[in-house]
């Protein structure tokens, strides 16, 4: 029998209509084994999420406020979801035990990881399966960085004796004892390494959306569904700011070969997206997976004759942007000019200091800034070596009046990522999707 591990996100496990849905998702199939689940997320648009109101407690706690009324709907929150699932389980010496500890001065982390720490209490009662704390078998080490090697033995060992579990997401401990949560959204994180454990045969990542879509939803109208995508191309849509897992939260898996799952707990049926280190051959050519744009760059454009000839000028020009402490998105560069696509957020402040020691350190024949840039991502395996790809892109765009201000291909050949005025960035994803849409029919 194959292993599943699957993992539910806030809106998933958010009332008792969800937790329904979950218990009913997980028996469905016995390959489903160890469950990750979220805390409750959002009920509807106005509703707080519980780790909000969690670290809401702690902020005042660590003021000497009083936080009692916050605790006390997060309780009523719980106990509302415990008893519309008719369940024999008790959890008010738990809560009363976090609220003591909150007001004694527990960690924000400790504080914030509670809400998945009941819900898995209440998942693994409504199920039928083994609770364990995920401080157990999830480790940092003394500088607070995860501690890959002790944890991946910890689950293979302490999981063989435990049939099916329930694992709470989002946290784990220190040597010391103290619990430490992963970055917001950490969940996707714990479920990654429990897969990578107990060397699952797929790692499934359930939510409110039927999977990643070809564009943003809210720029193309209905964009069809991405059915498979490869790793590659996730981490180049994810780059430009696309909806999808943030790389750290399927890195274990990445790194076992294990295949994520994308699936959508209000329509189980739908099929997804599965995402894998390398598809089968490409079904067609000239197609992409997706296209995905993000506004706000700035181009550094320096042209200076014999550049090429010059030894260390890029490293030159590299270590000004380090002394600053500015990273750059890409340098296109040619025989006499080299280009800085660099994110307004890196530059805040900074660019005319810049310029001036790019100017006094390299003596450019000149140096032009372009701002107001937007970059787009088109990615796809299917464009690899397939002629007349860029012709079909430039042409969908010259066709909407769109200015190309700046080309970079990757190496891959799996991307062509251009850079346009901020203001076009909508209509170009637009243009580029309907320019492909219909080649892989």
């Amino acid at each position: 029998m194959g292993v599943i591990v699957a993992k539910f996100g806030g809106t998933s496990l958010s009332c008792v209509e969800q937790f329904c849905k979950v218990r009913d998702i997980v028996l469905n199939d016995a390959n489903r084994r160890y469950v990750i689940p979220s805390a409750p997320g959002k009920r509807h648009r106005d509703d707080a999420k519980i780790t909000d109101l969690l670290y809401l407690c702690h902020e005042r706690a660590k003021q000497a406020l009083a936080f009692d009324d916050i605790f006390e709907a997060i309780t009523q929150r719980y106990m509302d979801i415990v008893r519309g699932l008719n369940l024999d389980l008790d959890l008010e010496p738990v809560l009363k035990n976090i609220k003591s500890r909150i007001r004694e001065g527990a960690s924000a982390d400790y504080t914030a990881s509670r809400g998945e720490y009941l819900n898995g209490i209440i998942l693994a009662k409504l199920l039928g399966y083994d609770f364990i704390d995920a401080a157990d078998i999830i480790f940092f080490d003394s500088q607070g960085m995860f501690d890959s090697e002790r944890t991946n033995e910890e689950i293979g060992r302490r999981l063989q004796h435990h049939e099916r579990a329930v694992i709470p997401g989002f946290y784990g401990s220190m040597p010391d004892g103290r619990i430490k949560t992963f970055p917001r959204g950490g969940s996707d994180i714990t479920g990654a390494i429990v897969a990578r454990g107990v060397n699952a045969d797929v790692y499934e990542n359930w939510t409110d959306v039927s999977g990643f879509m070809m564009a943003d939803p809210r720029i193309v109208s209905n964009p069809k569904p991405i059915r498979k995508i490869t790793y590659r191309e996730l981490r180049e849509l994810a780059y430009m700011g696309a909806g999808v897992l943030h790389e750290d939260s399927i890195f274990p898996v990445k790194k076992a070969g294990i295949p994520v799952h994308i699936k959508n707990t209000n329509v189980p049926t739908d099929p997804g997206t599965i995402i894998v280190n390398e598809a089968e051959p490409v079904c067609c050519t000239g197609g992409i997976t997706g296209v995905a744009g993000k506004k706000g760059f700035t181009v550094i454009a320096i042209e200076k004759t014999f550049m090429n000839n010059e030894l260390g000028f890029g490293r030159r020009l590299l270590s000004i942007l380090e002394s600053n402490g500015i990273s750059f998105e890409h340098m296109p560069s040619g025989i006499d000019t080299i280009s800085l696509v660099i994110a307004d957020s890196q530059l805040d402040g900074k660019l005319e200091k810049v310029l001036a020691e790019i100017k006094e350190q390299l003596k450019p024949d000149s140096v032009e800034v372009y701002s107001n840039m937007a970059l787009i991502a088109t990615v796809g395996r299917g464009m690899a070596r397939t002629p007349g790809i860029a012709a079909k892109l430039f042409t969908a765009l010259g066709n909407k009046g769109i200015n190309v201000r700046m080309i970079d291909q990757g190496s891959s050949e799996i991307n062509i990522i251009v850079g346009i005025e901020n203001d076009d960035m909508e209509e170009a994803v637009r243009a580029i999707y309907y320019a492909f849409v219909d080649d892989c029919k």
